[in-house]
């Protein structure tokens, strides 16, 4: 019997159904081991020697791996086939060498791009050993991730309070958000006018043409500039004879895309389907890995984390035959089309993405898979099958008219297409761009012209002459940032979702509509990182590693010497900023973020001159949380504002940062006034420390504030009547976690806020009642799914949804999943590393070690930037050597500065109800 390691208990399960009784796979459940979150890990100065550890969790199987390998006649390293997968096996094969559980049995190395019977038996006829290339390309770049996190990472948490981590390559994607944002906030807009004729033809069919031209001047997109010259080419248009000068009717074809690779189907994936980055990984991992179709488990799709656009000859003559059986033989070209591989690393060009069987259609499968599996399913089935099919013809067709109005003349354009075969388009049509809506099948890309012939005239039926104003670049989506890092050279295929995640996990970026807006903490630290380690979130410096990883990876480079060049110079900068003072970080912070920390006031005043005292110059502080705006002159004068906070750009009298007069209280004829203090914007009642104050709730603008929703907030709580069985009063209010309503000392949730100042009696005493019910009934939530059983706590793991959101639960733990996580997508090995952790923090269980957790699924990216966390560091005595990452006890605390000295409270008229808070685990 041969024993068989694969990552996943999917693809043990599936595969030893492939290979028989001769054979036993068993499954390391991802990487086995991993470098301690700790100091020491690497070290430079020994040659830079790693020192490794293996999980507690991975110990058990570890044991049952080497267990199985006594009785075992040989070692079949079958993990998947890119360089971590590589780097899997070798961990595997280093753990049972140095538990002498190997001996002199043979170890062989084997491959498949997919997860079908044909693909496993094929690759179990052709092993190999490990690509020991491969390994030391892992080994330099996992090093380098480590030494740049642990030593980037305690620089900002001295220098930079708030700040959590730095890395190699999250950085630098960060620098990429960051600099958009700047862009659009250094933009200033420029006028411009369309003009365009609705005309008609002898046969009274209408077609619309635009002005190219005006007395002999080309005109470009921003010629007519202002509304006078609009009106004056308008009037002349208006009253102009039309001709017809010429007809140009142009056959074009146009031919298929390439299959995917990783980043073009998360753009893919983001424009048609509106998946994130993560979310198209984990869907398309359950793909791969083999979904039960009627009684058999099969692959769907090829190995997904690709650079490559190549597919297999018989895959191709497979989707031919699929084409013309689908299609019709029209649609199927003369010759196979052949995609050239962009990657720069030939032992990392896999097969593009594509459907193990063409056969199998995705109406085929539909009733087997779940939603989001069947669409991206069918998206990579179209899109494969696209790629092999004919070119689509199109005529495309240019009017040119001449308009005369006396000795004035000018040259009008029309444009339209024609599809005359659609070939390829019947399968597939690209996304015009990363966020935009994808054209529908019987879309073309312009109008359609009605038959003009050169030489006739044309009656006018409207002149149109139309305002436009340039616009800023777009924010980067997440498919966007992914094809900009791509362009770039930045990261790897399997790195980009893990990087995005790893930036909204910190807070760094904000994904708001399917738009990447960096936070004020994101802004921090990409200017800090860019005054004083520029060279190191430089983006030619960031891709020229990647190509030397890539070329360790082909044998061509040593990776010692790699990390040797890259340490010396880096290591003497860290030591450089030593010296660095605060007051020198905070000179070149107020430069590079004057736009968002000091905007621009439109009377033009000095933008830095202190709106409370009109003597001190506003200036960036550094507080135990972060950043935020202060005044010179403290603590004579307490101003202070949050850092990204512009009442002014938002308040409707555009004036300063000056308290705004919303009207006079009539009960106490105290003024009300809107001001923004360190926390945001807030609303209050008369002066001084006793004046009543309330942070506007979420979701409230600021430009909507006027003096009737001010006293709304500050009436709080409200009164909504005595409860009829108690004769107590209920009140409703907004506390820290959100509306509610309290009666009697028990609180129970409102679902707007909204509902605090219109709730009614008679629904406040139905709430109280459900709230009481639910609480006196209340038992385990039933579960959503059931992922499987837990190798140590014991027990099915269970996705379940409780009164604080999704969890998952083994025995007694429970664990949240984060915010982000949608509990449809939570993996075996996702939920496990969640349960240890929580286990970890309550002692319910021996603690596994953190390390190992971090990367125990291999449905996560390939350890790009592994997160580096200050909360440990925040509580070391020394933070240029961090202790092992904890997870921060109070995540939004970590958030706010420190409260200053005059800073409004958050709205907490009535003591917030502890029962409603949320905890860490349900």
């Amino acid at each position: 019997m041969d024993l068989v390691i694969v990552e996943s208990p999917a693809k043990a399960k599936t595969i030893n159904k492939y290979l028989g009784s001769n054979f036993k796979v068993l499954a390391s459940y991802g990487h086995v081991r991993d470098l301690p979150a700790k100091d020491g890990s690497v070290l430079p100065d020994d040659d830079f020697s790693m020192s490794w550890e293996v999980a507690k969790l991975s110990q058990k199987r570890l044991s049952e791996i080497a267990d199985a390998m006594k009785s075992a006649d040989a070692l079949v390293l079958a993990t998947d086939p890119d360089r971590e997968g590589e780097a899997i096996s070798w961990h595997v094969l280093e753990v049972l060498r140095q538990k002498k559980a190997i001996g002199k049995k043979p170890v062989s190395r084997v491959v498949f791009n997919a997860i079908t019977k044909s693909a496993v038996l094929d690759a179990m006829a052709n092993p190999r050993q490990i690509d020991v290339p491969l390994v030391d390309a892992y080994l330099a770049r996992r090093a380098l991730d480590y030494l740049v996190g642990f030593t980037l990472s305690p620089v900002l948490w001295r220098k930079l309070p708030g700040a959590r981590s730095a890395g190699r390559v999250q950085s630098v994607a960060l620098r990429l958000v960051c600099e958009r944002e700047s862009e659009i906030e250094r933009f200033k807009p420029q006028e411009y006018w369309n003009i365009s004729a609705r005309l008609a033809t002898p046969r009274q069919e209408e077609f619309t043409a635009r002005l190219t031209g005006f007395a002999g001047d080309k005109l470009q997109r921003l010629s007519v500039a202002n509304g006078d010259r609009a009106g004056a080419i308008r009037t002349m248009l208006e009253d102009a004879l039309y001709r017809v000068a010429s007809v140009e009717a142009k056959p074009t074809k146009r031919n298929p895309g390439p299959p995917f690779t990783t980043s073009t189907l998360q753009q893919a994936a983001s424009a048609k389907l509106g998946f994130s980055a993560s979310r198209t990984m984990q869907v398309a991992q359950k793909l791969y890995e083999g979904m039960d179709l009627g009684g058999e488990t099969v692959g769907l799709i090829t190995y997904m984390r690709t650079d490559g656009v190549q597919i297999a000859p018989e895959a191709i003559t497979d989707a031919r035959t699929a084409i013309g059986d689908t299609f019709g033989p029209r649609y199927v070209p003369d010759k196979p089309r052949v995609y050239t591989s962009k990657a720069k690393n030939a032992q990392e060009a896999h097969e593009a993405i594509r459907p193990t069987s063409f056969a199998r259609h995705p109406k085929d499968v539909e009733a087997y898979l779940d939603r989001d599996q069947a669409r991206l399913y069918e998206l990579i089935w179209k899109r494969t099958i696209a790629s092999q099919m004919a070119a689509a013809d199109i005529e495309r067709t240019t009017v040119e008219i001449e308009a005369k109005n006396g000795s004035e003349v000018a040259t009008l354009r029309a444009t339209g297409q024609v599809v005359r075969f659609d070939g390829f388009l019947g399968a597939y049509v690209d996304h015009r761009e990363e966020d935009v809506a994808p054209l529908a099948d019987d879309e073309d890309d312009s109008a359609r012209l009605p038959r003009i012939e050169q030489g006739e005239t044309a009656d006018k039926r409207e002149v149109a002459a139309t305002q436009h104003f340039t616009e800023p670049p777009p924010r980067y989506s997440e498919a966007s940032l992914i094809k900009k890092m791509e362009e770039l050279g930045i990261g790897r295929p399997s790195t980009y979702a893990a990087t995005l995640q790893t930036l909204q996990d910190r807070e760094y970026i904000v994904n708001d509509k399917r738009k990447l807006i960096p936070d004020s903490k994101g802004r921090l630290v990409t200017a800090f990182l860019h005054n004083f380690f520029e060279k190191y979130v430089e983006y030619d410096f960031t891709a020229d590693l990647e190509l030397k990883l890539d070329r360790i990876s082909a044998g061509e480079l040593a990776w010692k010497d790699v990390l040797r060049e890259f340490w010396t110079d880096f290591s003497s900068h860290v030591d450089g900023t030593k010296e660095l003072r605060v007051t020198d970080v905070l000179d070149a912070l107020n430069e590079e973020l004057a736009p968002l920390a000091f905007p621009p006031k439109e009377d033009g005043g000095d933008p830095r001159l202190c709106p409370r005292c009109n003597s001190g110059q506003l200036s960036l502080k550094l507080g135990k949380f972060g950043a935020f705006v202060g005044c010179s002159n403290y603590p004579e004068c307490g101003f202070t504002r949050q850092l990204g906070s512009n009442l002014s750009a938002e308040a409707a009298d555009g004036g300063s940062d000056e308290p705004k007069m919303l009207g006079v209280d009539p009960d106490t004829s105290e003024p009300v006034t809107l001001r923004s203090g360190r926390f945001g914007p807030y609303v209050q009642r008369g002066d001084g420390k006793e004046a009543k104050r309330s942070s506007l709730p979420k979701g409230w603008l600021v430009s909507e504030i006027d003096f009737e929703k001010a006293m709304q907030l500050l009436k709080l709580p409200r009164e909504v009547g005595l409860h009829p069985e108690t004769g107590k009063p209920i009140l409703a209010g907004l506390g820290r976690y959100g509306p509610f309503l309290q009666h009697d000392g028990a609180y129970a949730n409102l679902e707007t806020i909204e509902d605090v100042f219109t709730v009614g009696l008679n629904r406040a005493v139905t709430v109280i009642a459900e709230k009481k019910e639910k609480g006196a009934r209340r038992g385990t939530p039933e579960p959503i799914a059931t992922l499987g059983e837990h190798p140590t706590i014991g027990g099915p793991i269970t996705v379940r949804e409780g009164r604080f959101g999704p969890y998952v639960n083994a025995g007694k733990i429970n664990a949240t999943l984060p915010k982000a996580k949608d509990p449809a997508s939570v993996t075996l090995e996702e939920a496990i590393v969640l349960l240890n952790e929580r286990a970890e923090k309550t002692g319910k269980t021996p603690k596994p070690a953190k390390a190992g957790a971090k990367k125990a699924s291999k449905s996560e990216a390939d350890g790009e930037d592994k997160p580096v966390k200050a909360a440990s560091a925040a509580k070391s005595k020394t933070a240029a050597k961090p202790k092992a990452a904890a997870k921060p006890k109070a995540k939004p605390v970590e958030a706010a500065p420190p409260a200053p000295v005059r800073a409004p409270p958050q709205t907490t008229l009535i003591k917030a109800p502890k029962k409603v808070a949320k905890p860490a685990a349900e």
